[in-house]
């Protein structure tokens, strides 16, 4: 029987700056929206079906099964920021779960931190389509038409994030331009530890 992956992607946007709160501590800062993409995946990792929903602050309930079986859950800088912003309204057990941070797995090789954009700017030629700073702003406004702009970044970062880690998947790199503006290509292996491929994933709710 030929394995099916079921794989998670999911960003999380807070209400808060780091500087509206004392500590620097994600889960004082609110989240106002968490947008995931849920799909399975050939043993080849080819998409065989996905789909992408929003939880706001007071749906964020709602979610947590989406998780439950995923054999890996993938996010970009999300162990040190999503993960924690989410703690106030997730299961004890959520951090529990296989996560998979693309920044992390970066910074293991190079020693530092790339941003989202910067990545994505160098190897699939995709860019963020506005700023985090922007994502606040437009939860403080609340109207439609700022909260429509909220809920469509935030998808689209988990739609770069999806497309980044394909791209690192299947050619064991990433790319990203230095300060001097030089073109560097960092060798990564997202794939599988065997465990995960010779046995199901156990549900940790």
């Amino acid at each position: 029987m030929k394995k099916i992956f079921k794989e998670v992607f999911f960003d999380v946007e807070t209400k808060r700056w780091f500087s509206d709160i004392e500590e620097r501590d994600p889960s004082q800062l609110g989240v106002s929206i968490c947008s995931v993409y849920s799909r399975e995946v050939s043993e080849n990792f080819k998409e065989i079906k996905g789909e992408m929903k929003s939880f706001w602050e007071n749906e964020l309930s709602q979610m947590w099964s989406i998780f439950q079986e995923a054999d890996r859950v993938i996010g970009f800088n999300s162990i040190y920021f999503d993960i924690p912003a989410l703690k106030p309204y997730s299961p004890i057990s959520f951090p529990k779960l296989p996560h998979f941070d693309i920044m992390a797995e970066i910074k293991k090789v190079i020693g530092r931190r790339i941003s989202l954009d910067a990545l994505a700017k160098s190897t699939i030629d995709k860019y963020k389509i506005d700023a985090g700073e922007n994502a606040i702003i437009y939860f403080d406004k609340g109207d439609k038409k700022s909260l429509d702009k909220l809920k469509k970044y935030c998808e689209e970062d988990v739609v770069l994030t999806r497309d980044l880690y394909d791209y690192a998947l299947k050619n064991k790199e990433l790319k990203f331009l230095d300060k001097w503006n030089t073109l560097r290509t960092v060798k990564v292996d997202f794939s599988y530890p065997e465990e995960t491929i010779n046995n199901s994933q156990v549900s940790f709710f």
